[in-house]
């Protein structure tokens, strides 16, 4: 995408109150000992530090099954496999804390941690748990040509099914920028709204800029059979940027969560395909945050969503909203019953 493809506004600075966030809150993450759940652990644990939240760090185990066509199977004691995946996730909870550096947890030593293994299959497990969380967040294992029809199939069911935003981790693959950047994706629908106040409220957290996006067609210079004209590129551009600003202002008027220290918004007009420009912003971003339309996996998938397209394709983690869910009830909903224990990290 050339330079002349992309309008950048002028970076508005705002200052959004007293910085009354909520101070509390629960993140899911899924952990099953691949590298990619380690990354989503991570940012799990950077997230709740930010937010002053709780993190609940779930693993899905296959239910024992009691025989095998005729012959006898040894089957082993269900509150032994349970206790031997707990253990699983206490040990990688302890590397992830000794590991520091870039992709450690130092600043999270506060951070408490719930240990929940349950028997079931991974994402309905996952999303069972995140009925009444803030955020969860799950890793992205799509490999090779194929990827885009499976993108890991958890974070796909999760991504298109749970009710609460969904982040999507990726490792990231290029220098992260300076100071960091929060994109968010808008067109003007109630989805977006909600992505945009999500992206808002986290780049407060983050202390990060925030760049409003926003892609419209490239331009066409073929007239209808009537003989109107297409509009100018410039009007198309200037009438984007009104109502992508017209947007943040309303969404700024609405929040709730307000950072305590000033905010620095960009709008950006880019012309191309959506989903596309978004993944190319956000090479270097700290997250990209999306909405979605989404109901159901094979749907979404014939539809091409921006957010599938980007939860799959961005180096960046991808924080997918679904508008119309209210805030996390305060520790109630239906969850699975647990048997879990807590830990604290770096205690």
């Amino acid at each position: 995408m050339s330079s002349e493809d992309v309008d950048e506004g002028r970076a508005a600075v705002v200052s959004l109150g007293d910085g009354d966030g909520d101070g509390h809150g629960r993140i899911v993450v899924g952990v099953d000992g691949s590298p990619g759940s380690r990354a989503a652990l991570v940012h799990a644990l950077a997230m709740a530090a930010a937010r002053g939240a709780e993190v609940e760090v779930v693993s899905a185990y296959p239910e024992p099954l009691a025989w095998a066509g005729e012959y006898p199977v040894h089957v082993p004691d269900p509150e032994d496999v349970r206790a031997e995946a707990e253990a699983r996730i206490v040990a990688l909870l302890a590397d992830v804390r000794r590991d520091g550096g870039p992709g450690g947890i130092a600043s999270a030593d506060a951070v408490e941690v719930r240990v929940v293994a349950l028997a079931g299959p991974a994402a309905p497990v996952l999303i069972a748990r995140a009925e009444d969380a803030d955020v969860l967040v799950v890793g992205s294992r799509g490999r090779g040509s194929v990827k885009s029809a499976l993108l890991g199939s958890v974070a796909l069911h999760c991504v298109t099914h749970a009710r609460r935003p969904v982040v999507v981790v990726h490792p990231h693959l290029e220098v992260l920028a300076q100071p960091p950047v929060v994109i968010v994706g808008v067109d003007g629908s109630a989805e977006s709204r909600a992505a945009l106040a999500a992206g808002i409220e986290e780049a407060g957290r983050l202390g990060a800029e925030v760049e409003v996006v926003t892609a419209h067609p490239v331009t066409s210079y073929w007239v209808d059979a009537y003989g109107g004209a297409m509009p100018a590129i410039d009007d198309i551009r200037a009438d984007a940027r009104r109502r992508a600003e017209e947007l943040v202002s309303e969404v700024l008027g609405e929040l709730v969560a307000r950072p305590s220290t000033p905010l620095t918004i960009r709008t950006v007009i880019a012309e191309g395909p959506a989903a596309e420009v978004l993944v190319d912003r956000a090479r270097r971003a700290e997250l990209l945050v999306v909405g979605t339309r989404g109901r159901g996996a094979f749907r979404a998938l014939l539809l091409g969503s921006v957010a599938l397209y980007s939860a799959l394709h961005a180096s960046c983690p991808v924080m997918v909203v679904r508008h119309g869910e209210g805030r996390a009830p305060d520790g109630t909903g239906n969850r699975q019953a647990e048997s879990g224990r807590l830990a604290t990290v770096g205690g």
